[in-house]
């Protein structure tokens, strides 16, 4: 994630799935389904750790999907560095702290601090940096607690991943003391584009496709 910034000087091309109307820091879209545009204000870009079929264009669950406000990977430590980083207390230079029970780890073998859970409901402005820009809405949590999400304008999950970007959050098998960032092989690093994370010795691993956020609605 750490080389996405190439990215920030491209958000105003135009795009078929969006109208972009206004060129300063509020601009209107469409979801398909409103008469009026919503109104979004533009934000530093941000990333959204998400789980689903990749061909859906909607669904639940969204009540485990994450949000970095900050991008994880220049705040990250190489894997290898692991021995350093615990004798520093597991606190990184970046000032987040290392959970060995859970872990994040990005497509170049770089640690990343949790993102924050889960994303707040509302309406966000997504992209994968390809041909594709809409509206996902996260909608607020019913009476058991589920999450449903959608995307605008017949977009898929796929069509908003940033495929570049991979992730994977990787916990302690039942017992097992040797899930550990330092069994991770680097020889696996860096993960091809679209391909799933790596496994790691001892580990449960979740991979998460990630989302742009380029807007968040007024």
């Amino acid at each position: 994630m750490s080389q996405l910034y190439r990215f920030l000087g491209r958000l105003m091309r135009p795009l078929a799935a969006v109208a972009i109307l206004l060129p300063a820091a509020v601009f209107s879209a469409t979801d398909g389904d409103e008469q009026e545009p919503i109104r979004f204000q533009r934000v530093p870009l941000q990333f959204i750790a998400a789980l689903g079929d990749p061909e859906a264009r909607s669904g639940s669950g969204a009540e485990n999907w994450g949000i970095w406000k900050k991008d994880p990977g220049p705040r990250g430590v190489w894997h290898q560095e692991y021995d350093a980083l615990m004798a520093s207390g597991g606190v990184a230079p970046s000032n987040w702290v290392f959970d060995n029970n859970d872990w994040w780890l990005e497509e170049n073998g770089i640690l990343m601090e949790h993102p924050q859970f889960s994303v707040e409901p509302g309406q966000y402005l997504v992209t994968g940096d390809r041909e594709v820009v809409t509206v996902l809405t996260i909608h607020p949590p019913d009476a058991n607690g589920d999450r449903r999400w959608e995307l605008a304008n017949g977009a898929k999950l796929y069509d908003v991943t940033h495929l570049p970007c991979r992730s994977a959050r990787y916990t302690p098998i039942a017992g097992n003391m040797s899930c550990l960032p330092s069994s991770a092989n680097h020889l696996e690093f860096p993960v091809t584009p679209g391909a799933v994370m790596p496994d790691v010795p001892g580990c449960l691993k979740q991979d998460y496709a990630v989302l742009f956020v380029i807007g968040v609605a007024v």
